[in-house]
């Protein structure tokens, strides 16, 4: 398993078939839907398709991502790409950042040079990461081989990736939405080759909506149910077509990327801490990447897979063992008032080997984007102790 270095570099005739997609869109039409009622409103659609189209420069970001040393490499059939950043002194101890839906590997981009050189952002040179960040299977630039990957075989895979591929026997590990899913289950799975976990989701393996309940929330974490409530309406669309039926669903979005863009960008607004404002969170250049990645890779509908193949029989991810706590690695998480569901303290320390629990004052369900400061103190300071463990 030998990685070979990967550049990305779009072939022109993709940007040219998206460019007359973008030029000869189909609008629907959208009655009294200003508020968002509906789904996306259909002014605001059009205005930031105008943009993709006209103003967009898909060039300029391909450029800025190569900026980063990219590699691509197959475990067990699988085609994996990712980042490999070196610390820009030192060792760096090594850590995996791991994305979700509908997210990407360049949503880590605000972390990466504060991670990897602290000391050109005020921070202490000890501090730094060598840095691997994946695309999961069926995201962007790791192509779907098969059927059957869930957040157990992705672990399987980064665990590979890191050991075999990489040389680490230790490693730390973090992640956001399936992301902190796939890190739970490295720290529960793995934990003698963990040497911490972090998350900004709790998506712990065994735990599943049913196992928690309204008593379970102190006093102080009131807040918490009342976001689970207003934050239900939110995801659960998603869910149940993305698990019930994704080929379904990605005939019409691999046809149409206005149609893959409104289904990505209505949850960067409903999911961040915008206040119904998303571009006050996210430029339009940052929008319009997001939906190109989705697009020119043909991969929105094999994103989709994930909830299917995890989430067949409930809302919870297997237990590999019976072993207690769950996780044994040291674990940490990162509390953003407005992430789409959120646990109570007590519930984590009962089921893992809880370091550091913090909770911050905004951010919302993609923190290394909205508050990248905020992820990376959470990483330093969790981690710092645990060097040369």
């Amino acid at each position: 398993m030998k990685p070979e270095a990967f550049q990305i570099a779009i072939p022109q005739s993709d940007l040219d078939d998206l460019q007359r997609r973008l030029e000869n869109v189909r609008w629907p039409a959208d009655p009294g839907n200003e508020n968002w009622r509906f789904g996306v409103d259909g002014d605001w659609m059009k205005g930031m398709v105008e943009y993709w189209r006209d103003g967009f420069d898909w060039r300029a970001q391909e450029a800025e991502m190569n900026r980063y040393p990219h590699y691509r490499v197959e475990i067990d059939g699988n085609p994996i790409h990712f980042l490999h950043i070196p610390a820009k002194t030192g060792k760096g101890m090594p850590l995996i950042l791991t994305h979700g839906w509908p997210w990407t590997f360049w949503d880590y981009r605000d972390v990466i040079g504060r991670l990897t050189d602290p000391a050109a952002y005020g921070g202490d040179p000890a501090d730094a990461f060598e840095l691997v960040i994946p695309s999961l299977p069926g995201f962007g630039f790791s192509p779907l081989a098969r059927t059957g990957i869930a957040v157990p075989e992705v672990a399987d895979l980064w665990c590979k990736l890191m050991q075999d591929v990489l040389g680490h026997d230790r490693f730390a590990a973090a992640g956001g939405d399936w992301g902190a899913a796939v890190t739970a289950y490295l720290g529960h799975a793995y934990p003698e080759a963990l040497t911490g976990i972090y998350c900004t989701l709790p998506m712990l393996p065994g735990l599943g909506p049913a196992e928690i309940r309204p008593g379970d929330y102190a006093a102080d974490e009131a807040w918490m149910l009342e976001r689970n409530i207003e934050s239900w309406p939110l995801v659960d669309s998603h869910i149940t077509v993305q698990k019930r039926d994704p080929q379904t669903l990605a005939y019409a979005m691999a046809d149409s990327p206005v149609g893959t863009a409104a289904w990505l960008w209505e949850r960067r607004r409903a999911w961040s801490d915008c206040g119904g404002d998303v571009l006050s969170v996210f430029d339009r250049d940052a929008l319009c990447t997001l939906a190109s990645v989705y697009w020119l890779t043909g991969t929105i509908g094999t994103s989709f897979r994930i909830y299917a193949e995890q989430f067949v029989s409930a809302l919870s991810i297997p237990l590999a063992h019976d072993k207690q706590p769950i996780i044994a690695a040291p674990t940490a998480f990162g509390i953003f008032p407005k992430e789409i569901n959120l646990v109570p303290r007590a519930l984590i320390e009962r089921q893992a080997d809880l370091r550091q629990w913090r909770i911050h004052d905004g951010g919302g369900h993609f923190a290394p984007v909205e508050r990248p400061a905020d992820v990376v103190g959470d990483l330093r300071d969790f981690l710092r102790p645990l060097r040369g463990k």
